[in-house]
């Protein structure tokens, strides 16, 4: 909000407008007031506003409304003092805007309306061309004199002005009306600002001109000058962003030095970048085939929201790298919090190079530099090393920077063996016999700048072996590693070289040669020179095994594999794996008929239902194999490593287990012996193996009975009510000894119960299961179903049981149990209890004198393409013997003797215990007292 504007009237009419201060007398001055507020010392506004009248300063006054706005407030009382502030007439000296962001919008306005500076003598009318012109401003020299920018000519508009030996020349304001309107003439487009110039085809020189000020977003004209003063605008180039200062630096260059301009830069150094950051910009122009400058990007600097004004001096310096192109230096003076910075940008071809090759900064020079890059230079050699100097304007100082020396240095690299021999080891290493070599490294630097430079520089130089491998083949002796690492001091024009021992182990692979790479630079110093930019710092060469195989040193083979299984199944007829014998064995051999077979292997892949377990060699070979898990069903074996000789022959037996968890009907397995020597395609075919054989599992299953009641005798005495015998227990366990789990199986009893006649003789009364789940128990006792079911029983009368003495399922009707087991997992047992009772009054009237009752059970499985069960050694019996007791008869005297001899007894007993004094009871002395 406004505070004190009439203390600023009275200043600036005072002071700002002073002679002191630079104001003439009779001169036009103009105040421009902008506020969002009323004053607060209104009342000495008239007094200010006559000194004002008096001192003939000219008022524009902006009103700016948005605080009353957002506020809601009316700004009647307000607009009516800014209007009271402003020069009359109101239409042409007061604005209005609704927002602070609205001022953009009356920028152009308000510089249609300034236009009255000093010296004007008419109303409307401009009296100055040259008295402002500030000739010198800018220059460039020609090779036929120099020409100057003149910012200030016409009125601001600027011009420019050549002094050569053909005299002044002075183009005046409507030569460049083209490209700058007479209407705009009071904006001030500075034109001028930089000068510079191209030669184009034809070797045809173009004038090139910045006004940064134009339009507020600046201009770029490139024109022909004649004697004359004639104007020919060949070319304008406009900027994009208001404020930015577009075309106050330009540069021309001439890239790969012929005489023709290759890329014209132009700077915008206060555009603003990301974070609203005057960051800068450099615009890239190349030439075209009809000799125009077309737009090619723009340079790349650092990237970081930061004031830099990037582009604010440019220059072209006559090829810094020595690679025959010129290259081209831009200064950042306000990078780094102002301390500054400058760029080196390599010309390539006829194009510069959008990236920047180093960057400088001056607070690596100095920490009290400020506005380092502010000025460029890079014209001469100011130390006598015939190399181009930099010169670098900062505030209040100059900074010389020197240029380095160019150098490339050629390496070349020899090993001593040429070849690896891994059969003949040549020394020990680590307790190890391994194949040693020299490796011999020389370096010869060469300068590539002008002149005599005789320079001595250290390398830093790293060597690898096998750097694309994982794990290393070869070691460094120093070192025992695969890498190392040395300084080399070279000179330039000299060679140095080398040694680096190193050795070999055993290894995997002895095909592909063994790579050493070696990596160099140049010791990171302020003085010395530095490597040529592109130039490889890397060498890398391979050392390859010598292979034994003739003079093409190309190992040809042919290896020849046979494998049989021990086992042999059809679909048919498959082979059945039983509980003793769960291995199956593969005999292999495999030969080498031709040349050296370098790191051969057999690789084994097995179907599911196997483990691998071991190998064995056959007889007593000098062939040595080991094999590896490649995954859960394969595995690979290195055979004779690390090389199968030529015309050898191995005879070698796989053993596998069968899976326990992983039960299928067929056995598959499939042998490929290969090495990385070559073979022929018309040989590969014995190559490989593929072996098959269907197979069933037979279950490890184990079926006991035992009973708690294995002889009952019947007495023929007892009562009626004795008819049933007590009840007896058979306890039938089911056990799983192998090592996979069996489904669906069936436990059947059949235990003998009705004779002939009908006649029962033993009940089943209770079957019940325990000690696993999922066992379900049935049982068939009617004797209708019995008979249906048992067709062929020939059932035997008790009164036959004389010359017959056992009761079993041929002689009997048997009751029926079946036992449905799901599933029995391996080591589980499942155990069931069978109740029965013998019925007493049965055997009391048969003739016998002992009989045996034999039961039979037996284990079934529901056959399937894997399971099997060999029913004959699954049947079991249970037998009761049932015995039948004798009568003994009792002589009525015995019996008559006993009772009397009993009584006898009893009474010579009490006899005994009377004269005793037994049954006497004595009075006791206190009855008499009471008496």
């Amino acid at each position: 909000m406004a505070r004190r504007i009439i203390i600023s009237f009275t200043f600036f009419s005072t002071e700002a407008f002073s002679p002191d201060r630079g104001a003439r007398d009779g001169a036009t001055k103009v105040m421009i007031v902008v506020t969002d507020g009323e004053s607060h010392d209104g009342e000495e506004l008239p007094d200010a506003l006559e000194e004002c009248e008096k001192r003939n300063i000219t008022r524009y006054a902006i009103a700016v409304l948005g605080h009353y706005i957002r506020r809601q407030q009316d700004p009647e009382t307000f607009i009516n003092e800014i209007k009271y502030i402003a020069s009359d007439p109101d239409d042409k000296f007061f604005f209005n805007v609704t927002d602070e962001a609205a001022l953009n919008d009356i920028v152009d306005a308000l510089g249609d309306r300034i236009f009255t500076l000093e010296g004007t003598l008419g109303y409307n009318e401009s009296s100055f061309h040259m008295e402002m012109s500030q000739i010198g401003f800018s220059t460039h020299t020609l090779d036929d004199g120099i020409l100057f920018g003149m910012v200030g000519a016409y009125d601001w508009d600027g011009g420019v002005l050549k002094e050569g030996t053909s005299g002044r020349i002075v183009p005046p304001r409507e030569a460049f009306e083209s490209e700058f309107p007479l209407e705009l003439k009071n904006h001030a487009a500075y034109l001028g600002y930089t000068v510079s110039s191209v030669i184009v085809g034809d070797w045809r020189r173009l004038y090139v001109a910045g006004a940064p000020r134009f339009k507020h977003k600046g201009k770029v004209i490139l024109f022909e000058l004649s004697d004359d003063g004639d104007v020919n605008i060949v070319q304008a180039l406009n900027g994009e962003q208001i404020g930015s200062y577009y075309g106050s630096e330009v540069c021309g260059l001439d890239i790969d030095q012929d005489g023709i301009t290759d890329v014209l830069l132009v700077a915008a150094p206060m555009y603003l970048g990301s974070g609203n950051k005057e960051a800068g910009r450099v615009y890239i122009y190349t030439l075209s085939g009809e000799e125009v400058f077309v737009s090619n990007g723009t340079l790349k600097s650092e990237e970081r929201a930061q004031d830099a004004r990037f582009g604010y001096a440019l220059a072209a310096a006559p090829d810094l790298n020595h690679d025959g192109f010129t290259d081209l230096l831009v200064g950042a003076p306000l990078e780094d919090e102002h301390k500054g910075a400058i760029y080196v940008y390599h010309g390539d071809g006829i194009y510069i190079n959008h990236s920047y090759k180093q960057r400088i900064a001056g607070s690596s020079i100095s920490s009290s530099l400020q506005y380092f890059g502010r000025s460029l230079s890079a014209q001469l050699d100011l130390d006598g090393d015939e190399l181009i100097d930099l010169a670098v304007g900062a505030q209040g100082s100059a900074v010389l920077l020197s240029s380095r020396s160019i150098v490339q240095v050629n390496v070349t690299l020899s090993f001593q063996p040429h070849s690896i021999n891994v059969i003949q080891k040549t020394c020990q290493r680590g307790g190890r016999e391994s194949a040693c070599l020299n490796a011999t490294a020389c370096y010869t630097a060469v300068t590539r700048s002008p002149g005599r430079h005789s320079n001595s520089f250290d390398l830093w130089v790293s060597a690898m072996l096998d750097d694309r491998k994982l794990s290393a083949r070869a070691l460094f002796d120093d070192s025992s590693h695969r890498q190392t690492q040395l300084a080399v001091r070279v000179q330039t024009g000299q060679t140095v070289c080398y040694k680096l021992p190193f050795h070999v182990y055993d290894t995997a692979d002895y095909i592909r040669p063994i790579s050493f790479s070696l990596r160099f630079k140049i010791n990171n110093t302020e003085s010395g020179p530095v490597l040529d930019e592109g130039w490889p710092t890397t060498v890398k060469k391979s050392i390859p095994f010598f292979k034994d195989c003739g003079e093409d040193d190309v190992c040809t083979t042919d290896l020849v594999l046979q494998a049989y299984m021990d086992i042999a199944g059809t679909r048919q007829k498959p082979y059945v794996i039983r509980s003793p014998r769960r291995r199956l064995a593969v005999e292999v051999q495999l030969q080498n008929r031709l040349e050296n077979a370098y790191n051969t292997s057999l690789i084994l892949h097995y179907s599911r239902n196997l483990h691998f377990s071991s190998l064995s060699i056959r007889e007593d070979a000098h062939v040595k194999i080991e094999c590896t898990a490649l995954g859960a069903n394969s595995h690979s074996c290195n055979v004779s490593y690390p090389v199968f000789r030529s015309q050898s022959k191995v005879n070698f037996m796989l053993e596998f287990e069968f899976s326990c968890t992983s039960l299928h009907n067929r056995v598959q397995m499939k042998l490929n012996a290969s090495s990385d020597s070559v073979e022929r395609e018309d040989t590969l075919g014995d190559n490989s193996v593929q072996l098959q054989s269907f197979v069933q599992y037979e279950p490890d299953l184990f079926v006991n009975s035992d009973s708690n009641l294995n002889r009952y005798e019947v007495h023929p005495t007892r009562s009626v009510s004795e008819a049933i015998g007590p009840e007896f227990y058979t306890h039938l366990r089911l056990q799983n000894l192998g090592c996979y789990s069996v489904s669906n199986l069936e436990l059947r009893l059949l235990l003998p119960s009705v004779a002939a006649g009908d006649r029962v003789f033993m009940t089943v009364t209770e079957v019940f299961s325990y000690n696993a789940t999922g066992v379900n128990c049935s049982v068939v006792s009617d004797v209708t179903q019995l008979k249906v079911r048992q067709r062929d029983v020939r059932p035997l009368h008790p009164e036959d049981m004389m010359q017959n003495d056992i009761l079993n399922c041929s002689r009997s009707w048997c009751t029926e149990v079946v036992c449905e087991v799901q599933k029995l997992l391996k080591g589980q047992a499942a155990v069931v209890r069978v109740s029965r009772r013998v019925h007493d009054d049965f055997f009391r009237k048969a003739k016998y004198k002992s009989v045996r009752i034999t039961g039979a059970y037996r284990l079934t499985a529901q056959e399937t393409n894997l399971i099997t069960l060999d029913t004959e050694t699954l049947w079991r019996e249970t037998v009761l013997e049932v015995l039948k007791g004798r009568a003994i008869p009792i002589s009525l005297w015995i019996l008559i003797g006993s009772i009397i001899g009993g009584l006898l007894l009893l009474a010579l007993i009490i006899f005994v215990l009377w004269k005793l004094g037994f049954f006497t009871r004595k009075q006791r002395e206190e009855e008499n007292h009471e008496d």
